[in-house]
């Protein structure tokens, strides 16, 4: 049998093999980037997809604190927030504003709105974070797993080269520090120690899908969708996936399955 020491060895290797391959990203291109004009579709393809959208599954009332994304604020999240509240579920902003990235405070106050929340309800709480969004949701539930029910991030790049985007140098200017340059940057490709859900889409304009994959655990899972990166928080299939992974039990978490007619509207992810 081979020692542990060995197994740790190898472990290490793929990992590297895996951070290389990541690190080799780059930003979509300037086409891909052009196509993010049709987010607009997307909303409204949302009201049109309402009474598809209303088969969803419903909640259970557990607090869901939803998260914006790179220089957007609760506005944005309307849509997304409006759709859960009608499923049956506590919703909430983030309350801070426009998203500047990770200034001094930030984290400790969704840290601290999190735990209020928690403590509120008597109940876990499922983070969603949109793009920048997503990272927020992903670090609290790494800092707090026990008030956490499950971590869902739409087009969020926490997998890769922090530069794999063509939204870093937004980032530098409204953060006023690199991107990469964050205390927490090196532990970002770490999935939290709960359910967790990616949905993301190969068409982003903003950032390489690939960076948006989870590595593989038993309880991280991948879900594609059709969108662009401006619109996936209004795209009608991420909703749907949203409701889907929100309604499992606390104790009883499945990945997401394709069978039937979904394997139509949700693409099996790369392995």
């Amino acid at each position: 049998m081979r020692s542990a020491a060995r197994l740790a060895h190898e472990a290490a290797v793929i990992e590297s093999a895996i951070r290389w391959e990541h690190e080799a990203l780059s930003a979509p291109s300037l086409w891909m980037l052009a196509l993010e004009w049709r987010a607009p579709i997307e909303y409204g393809a949302l009201a049109a997809a309402l009474p598809w959208l209303l088969r969803a599954p419903g909640g259970d009332g557990h607090p869901v604190l939803v998260f914006p994304g790179l220089v957007a604020g609760d506005l944005s999240t309307a849509a997304l927030r409006g759709f859960l509240r009608g499923r049956g579920y506590e919703v909430h902003g983030w309350q801070q504003g426009l998203n500047l990235g990770a200034r001094p405070g930030v984290i400790e106050a969704c840290l601290a709105r999190v735990m209020q929340l928690a403590d509120r309800s008597k109940r876990k709480v499922s983070l969603i974070g949109w793009s920048l969004g997503g990272i927020y949701a992903r670090e609290i539930a790494k800092d707090l797993p026990d008030c956490v029910r499950c971590v869902i991030t739409l087009g969020t790049p926490f997998n890769g080269h922090a530069r794999a985007n063509n939204a870093w140098r937004l980032y530098e200017f409204a953060a006023g520090h690199e991107v990469d340059a964050h205390p927490r940057a090196p532990r970002l490709h770490r999935a939290p120690p709960v359910p967790t859900t990616s949905v993301y889409s190969r068409s982003d304009g903003v950032v390489a899908w690939q960076s948006c994959i989870n590595d593989a655990h038993p309880n991280v899972e991948n879900i594609e969708v059709v969108a662009s990166h401006f619109g996936i928080g209004m795209n009608p299939a991420a909703l749907y996936a949203i409701a889907d992974r929100l309604a499992q039990r606390e104790d009883g978490w499945q990945p997401f399955h394709r069978e039937g007619w979904r394997a139509f509207v949700f693409p099996e992810p790369p392995r």
